[in-house]
Formats: C-alpha cells, structure tokens, sequence
C-alpha cells in the first residue's frame, strides 16, 4: 500500500480566527469583518438588549451556580462579562428573556427546583450589574423560553413556549390573567430530517405597524438539520399571526455546513441603523463545545418581512458598522485571589449551600471535599471556546483529600485525573480505572491538560513544572456532547476535590493552541 507523503499533506483548510487573550480565537478580524462566534464555547439561547448604545446579553446557565452572567458589547461583535444576576441555586434553568421597562431591568427565567415542575420567575434590578431582586415566583406551571412584550394596549404580556402568552401586572411582577393559545407556528414538510417540531424560543419585536414573533422550531439537537428560526408577524400581541413566505428564515441544511441546529434567534437594530440575527449553533466537529453564539445580518423586504443575508458562515462577514469597537473576551487564566465566581467558575448541579466550600486564603484559593470522587462531587467549571488548548492546575490535597483536573460534562461523562496524598487516579468513561492507579507521593502536585481537537493528554510534575511525567493513558472525547448525554451541556474544564479534607489550588493557567487536527 503506498504510504502518504508528508509532504504533500494539506495544511487544515478549516476557518481560521485572529487570537486574543491567551491565543483564544477572536470573532473580530482587524479588517472591518468577523468571523463567527462571535461568542465562543457554550453560550446556548442568547437573549439580547439593545439599550440605547450598549448591548446586553445572557445565556442559559442550566443548572450551574452561580450564574447568569451578563455580557456587554457597543458593536455587536466584541461581547465581554459584566455582571452575575443569578448567585443562588434556582435548580435547571433554561432559556431567560432580559429585557428593560421604564428604567428597570428585567429578567424572566424559567426553572425547575429539585424534584418540582417548571415555573417562570422574574429578578429585577435598577442598574444591569444589579444587585439583582431574590427570584419572584410567577405562578405560570410547566412552561419554559419566556419572551417579554408590552402590546398595542400598552400592557405587559409574557409569551412561552407552546405557543403561548400570558398577560402581566403593570409591575412585571405578577400575571394578570390566565395562559392562553396565542400562535399555532409554521409546519415544515413532513420529510424534513429534523428532531422533533418543539416550537419554542419565541422573541417578538414591535416594528413600525407590526408585531414580528420570531421562533424555533424542529428541535434544539438531534439531526444537524434540526434546529430552524421561523418568523411571523400581526398588528396584535392577540393576533391573528400571519407567517413568513421565506420560513424558515434560518436552517442548516446539511451536514456539510460549518454551522448546525442552528436556531433561537433574536432580532436586533445595529449601531448604524440595520439589522442583525443573533442565534446559537453547534459548530461541526465540536459538538462537546456546546452551542456558540452566532450574529448573521438580515434584511427586510419592502413588504416588511425579514430574510438572512449571512450567507456561508464559515467565510469572514462585514462587521456592523457604527458604534464604538468593544473588547472581547476575558483571560481564563485565574490564581485565585478574587472572585471569578459567575463570570468564569461556577458549580455544576450546586446545593443550595455549595458556595461554602470555597475559602480563600494566602492569595490562592481552598476548596474542601465534597462526596467520594467526581462521580458524587459538584466540581467546579469553567468553560471554554477552542478547539485545542492547554491548561495547568497546582493541587495540594490534604491529608484526608483528594483532587484533580478533569474535562467534565456531566456526572455521566467526564475524564480527568485526581491525586491523593500517596495515588494517582485515572477517570474515563465516567468511572476510575482501578488498573491505572499509580502509587506515588503527591503531596503538591501541578497537572497538565492538554485538549488537541478532542484528543485529550495528561501530565503532571512535581517539582513545580521544571519537569514533567506523560500520563500513559491518552482519551478521545468527541462524543461527549447532548446527542449522547443528554442535558444540553458543553465539556468543559474541572476542577474537584472530594473527601473530607481540602485541597489547595494555585496558579491556573489556560492558552490555546493551533494544534493538528491532521496528526
């Protein structure tokens, strides 16, 4: 068999983005375009403000705490974190709805407590970094993805999914009526691959004469296929709605595209007077990214309705023109002597009381032990946007401890490795590797990640990294992601510690790297 010359090999022919902080990939390119994400890593349902020359956004926490951290831009591309509004466990939350009236900031949230139904809640707060209202329990059972209105009467109304609405108090604090049936959305062909019809993620828009209900059906994973934005529009929040002759407006419609499932969109003016869509979607080859926020511009008819002109979302689009160029992005590198809870770290799945175990101390931070390993252990997270990576950890487990880094997804899938105070430990499948145990001395530790497009190695050293030992054991760890899973997450990174001892963490650092995708 003829052997392939290496020096023939293609250089990766995917897209390729300028970096930022720490090498991360920046979705603006220093020649008036951008190239998507313009949000990286999993920022799921975006809801968007636009707030006379700002631009705010939020993203579905689900059940990490705290959460809900608010991101700013002026110019619709460079999006940075301002602001944690939600600093309690709520349960799952799913897709929120921020919105301004009058001078007071808003935001509805759907949540399910531990062992309940589904109930939408509402916090406020007079200035967007907050402080943010406790959660006000609106009383509207088993829904989900409200969507803030006020109508041509000037009352509040809420729409869900369904498609359904409900009226509110003048106040925004209370319902005043009950749910009714407001749209019955647009229906694709039958022989569509799609997951399933779900309609959902309504947002609505007051533009000139009409009322613009835009929506997702098809399903948010699934099939690449799946996921569409479709809209429709009527001179009442009541109706009668009339659907768009171009639906859906947005759909992946094949595998082969940079971007899949792409949907929950929000219409949004731009800094110079046009428009823009702003959605989530999962980038191919990437699903363990989660779903990444994605601007497209749009256009309307001269009849009024809206279309996409984005076109191939792999190639470089024309930045928004007008406002001021905003900074993007933050460093993940962290050595723990402030707080980065909510805008980088969060607990996954928290108890109410989770926040307790994190002390800091001596410029760097303790984090005591919570159940017998990652498996029974609410880890901490952090979140990333690459697509290769390296990140290092110091640990110093107690006596009584154990701790490690991990890329975690959930409590049925992760990998990682942990470190007692005379044990090396290997995690794959969600589970340890009794016959890779390593009998060892640990007493400070510093351990290497390094994510390569999904093949995932592990180092350690230590003597403070002037040396370093390859963990034998390598892991591939693409099929971590919702269609397998489930939950809707993303794989991100852990850190944990379980026992009842504490372990030390010191000097987190993160970069990306180019990597080789070919090797």
């Amino acid at each position: 068999m003829a052997k392939a010359d290496p020096g023939q090999r293609c250089a990766d022919s995917g897209p390729h983005w300028d970096k930022g902080i720490e090498g991360q990939r920046m979705a603006v390119l220093g020649d008036g375009s951008y190239r998507n994400p313009i949000v990286s890593g999993d920022h799921p349902d975006p809801a968007v403000l636009k707030d006379g020359d700002d631009y705010y956004m939020t993203f579905t926490p689900f059940t990490a705490s705290p959460g809900l951290a608010i991101w700013h831009s002026t110019d619709l591309v460079g999006w940075t974190p301002i602001a944690t509004a939600l600093c309690k466990p709520m349960g799952n939350v799913f897709a929120v709805n921020l919105c301004k009236h009058g001078n007071r900031y808003y935001i509805y949230l759907p949540a399910q407590r531990p062992g309940g139904d589904w109930s939408i809640f509402v916090i406020a707060a007079e200035r967007i970094t907050g402080p943010w209202s406790e959660p006000v329990d609106l009383g509207i059972p088993g829904c989900i993805d409200p969507a803030h209105v006020v109508g041509e009467d000037g009352r509040r109304y809420l729409f869900v999914n369904g498609i359904r609405m409900i009226r509110l108090r003048d106040d925004g604090l209370a319902t005043d009526g009950k749910l009714v049936h407001a749209y019955t959305p647009w229906q694709y062909p039958q022989d569509w691959i799609v997951e399933d019809f779900a309609p959902e993620g309504p947002k609505l828009l007051r533009r000139n004469e009409w009322f613009y209900l835009v929506s997702a059906v098809g399903g948010t994973a699934g099939p690449p296929t799946s996921h569409m934005v479709i809209v429709a529009r009527s001179r009442s929040v009541h109706g009668p709605w009339e659907n768009c002759p171009h639906n859906p407006i947005v759909r992946t419609q094949s595998a082969a595209e940079p971007w899949w499932s792409r949907g929950h969109a929000t219409f949004v003016e731009g800094p110079a007077g046009d428009w823009w869509m702003v959605y989530h979607g999962y980038e191919n080859g990437f699903r363990t990214l989660g779903r990444q926020t994605l601007l497209e511009p749009m256009a309307w008819t001269a009849d009024g309705w809206p279309v996409a002109t984005g076109g191939d979302l792999s190639r470089p689009l024309r930045k928004p023109s007008g406002g001021k160029a905003s900074p993007a992005g933050f460093a993940l590198s962290d050595d723990f002597s402030s707080d980065k809870f909510g805008t980088q770290w969060s607990f996954h799945d928290p108890r109410p009381d989770e926040m307790r175990r994190v002390r800091r101390a001596g410029g760097g931070m303790e984090l005591a032990g919570a159940g017998t390993s990652p498996a029974d252990s609410s880890p901490m997270v952090c979140g990333v946007g690459d697509r290769a990576y390296v990140a290092e950890l110091t640990l110093e487990p107690s006596a009584d401890a154990e701790a490690g880094l991990l890329l975690f997804y959930n409590h049925k899938a992760f990998v990682g490795v942990g470190f007692t105070p005379d044990t090396i430990k290997t995690f794959e499948y969600a589970q340890e590797l009794d016959w890779a145990r390593i009998q060892r001395p640990n007493r400070r530790v510093r351990v290497r990640l390094t994510n390569d497009h999904n093949v995932v190695t592990f180092e350690y050293s230590h003597d403070d990294g002037r040396s370093w030992q390859l963990h034998t054991l390598r892991m591939e760890v693409s099929g971590i992601h919702h269609n397998v899973f489930g939950d809707f997450l993303s794989l991100k990174l852990g850190i944990y510690c379980a026992g009842k001892g504490t372990a030390r963490l010191g000097d987190f650092s993160y970069r990306a790297i180019d990597g080789n995708p070919l090797a």
